[in-house]
């Protein structure tokens, strides 16, 4: 398990994340990096939530300092 820094690094590098934390099963964040066709410019992370739908997410200061993060195989 890592911090939230090593969380996006892991990101970035392609990979998807996720807490020990949180409740809800097969959840996880990743990075987008938006294609030269698409209407996004910057990259964003974006969450499976457990409905599955992809929804834009924002860190909150539990998630920032949390120090349970592990990467999704």
């Amino acid at each position: 398990m890592f911090n939230f820094g090593k969380a996006i690094e892991e990101m970035k590098a392609g990979k998807k994340v996720t807490r020990a934390g949180w409740n809800g099963k097969g959840m996880y964040i990743a990075l987008q990096i938006p294609g030269a066709n698409g209407k996004m410019r910057r990259p964003y992370i974006y969450m499976s939530p457990v409905d599955g739908e992809l929804v834009p997410w924002v860190a909150s200061q539990s998630d920032m300092l949390a120090e349970d993060w592990f990467i999704v195989e």
